[in-house]
């Protein structure tokens, strides 16, 4: 088991940057490709992030590219995620997740591919 707590979040005006961080406990992160996740208020739930297991190969979803940077710390069991330029349409509860995966094909992995999930962090973003 792995259990993941995100924490971070919070109001911020458009522009404006957050770190989110995702801590993990109960196993090393080492075993696991990680993800970033977002689901606002009538929409599914939507891919942010996802970081290979050492870290080497990212995939970004286009609505964040470029503004966005996953990154982990798996010493510290720890992932992160680096939120720049903040717009309205970022607003969402953002969920960590991991994936039991080695290897780089992490733009591949979809949401069910994900067996744990931390509770979620709100951000919300005013323009």
């Amino acid at each position: 088991q792995v259990q993941l707590v995100e924490s971070g979040g919070g109001l911020a005006q458009a522009g404006d940057s957050l770190r989110l961080s995702c801590a993990a406990s109960g196993r090393t992160m080492l075993s696991f490709a990680m993800g970033w996740f977002r689901q606002a208020p009538g929409y599914e739930r939507e891919r942010v992030g996802v970081i290979s297991w050492n870290g080497d190969t990212t995939y970004y979803a286009d609505t964040i590219k470029g503004r966005f940077t996953i990154s982990r710390d798996n010493a510290k069991n720890i992932l992160y995620l680096e939120m720049n330029r903040l717009k309205p349409e970022d607003t969402a509860v953002y969920y960590c997740a991991a994936a039991p995966m080695l290897g780089p094909g992490v733009a591949s992995l979809a949401p069910s591919d994900f067996m744990f999930w931390g509770q979620g962090t709100q951000v919300t973003v005013s323009s």
